[in-house]
């Protein structure tokens, strides 16, 4: 396996994937000018076992909270999709069909759309009362365990020589000693549902809870019972304290009605339709007014109104 993700048939397109809508930036025109000697030198360094990752540029970016980003160098996260190619396929089958980040085919639209069918189902066609519990794991990729992760990781890719470049991967950044991930890295959005994935079938079958949704760290819960929501909440606090060493967002915790609104990856479901919500509406106007012309307008921008004019 080792030897199909440092080849350089795998190298060239994970660099094709990864340059995608990247052509403009310098660094990225700079590893372009010297692609085959570049390439062959990852290769190499791959080969060879010498491959160490460079230190990570931090930045800031607002969308719509301020969130520090930290970005590779061009070759580092070559060498990610490269990875991300060959370990997608084999981690992807393990995971909950609950789960809609960072997956082909799922994502946030679609994780929205069957929360909408779920609640529809659930109420009786929007007739019967249900409750929805939506929790959040607080600062979830600076606070991710190093040591756990390789564990979860051992279970996944037996492979020695993949092994050692994850762990040069994990151990070439950390908020905290031997905690946190960088944001923004295609391995970190893998390796966040690898870490995840037995807490996804723990909520899944020993808590027995049959529509359950998560993105990333954006959890929801449907419930029957409002009083169900207690001991939930005291057991997944429990294994993410315990075997995570993660905590949940105090301040994120909300139980609602249908008809009060219920928040889920930028829209607003609420009976018989989906709404965005008013802050992603702000944004998106905010993005159509900077765009020159008609023609730029970006497909994610289109597919939100899309969506909502649908929905409703």
């Amino acid at each position: 396996m080792f030897h199909d993700v440092a080849s350089l048939p795998n190298l060239y397109s994970a660099w094709r994937e990864f340059r995608r809508g990247k052509t403009k930036k310098v660094d990225v025109q700079a590893f372009e000018l010297a692609l085959e000697t570049n390439l062959f030198a990852i290769h190499t360094t791959l080969i060879s076992g010498t491959y160490t990752p460079q230190p990570y540029q931090g930045f800031f970016v607002k969308d719509p909270k301020l969130r520090h980003i930290h970005k590779a160098c061009v070759q580092d996260r070559v060498v990610h999709q490269a990875l991300f190619r060959a370990l997608y396929p084999v981690v992807d089958r393990t995971f909950s069909s609950s789960v809609y980040s960072a997956r082909k085919n799922f994502g946030t639209h679609k994780g929205v759309k069957k929360l909408y069918q779920a609640l529809g189902k659930e109420t009786k066609n929007w007739k019967k009362k249900v409750w929805v519990l939506k929790i959040d794991i607080r600062k979830f990729f600076d606070s991710i365990d190093h040591t756990v992760l390789k564990k979860k990781l051992s279970t996944y890719i037996f492979d020695i020589d993949i092994q050692k470049v994850l762990v040069s991967i994990i151990d070439s950044f950390h908020k905290t000693e031997g905690k946190g991930l960088p944001l923004g890295s295609v391995t970190s959005q893998l390796f966040a549902n690898i870490y995840l994935n037995d807490f996804d079938w723990f909520v899944k079958t020993e808590l027995s809870i049959k529509h359950y949704f998560r993105y990333c760290d954006d959890m929801v819960v449907v419930l029957k019972q409002k009083i169900d929501s207690v001991q939930l909440l005291q057991k997944i606090e429990i294994y993410l304290k315990e075997q995570l060493f993660l905590h949940l967002h105090p301040y994120k915790i909300h139980l609602r009605k249908i008809r009060q609104g219920i928040d889920f990856l930028g829209y607003v479901i609420l009976p018989h339709t989906v709404v965005l919500r008013i802050s992603t509406k702000k944004r998106i106007y905010t993005k159509l007014q900077r765009k020159k012309s008609p023609n730029k307008i970006s497909t994610h921008i289109l597919r939100s109104l899309l969506m909502q004019k649908n929905e409703s």
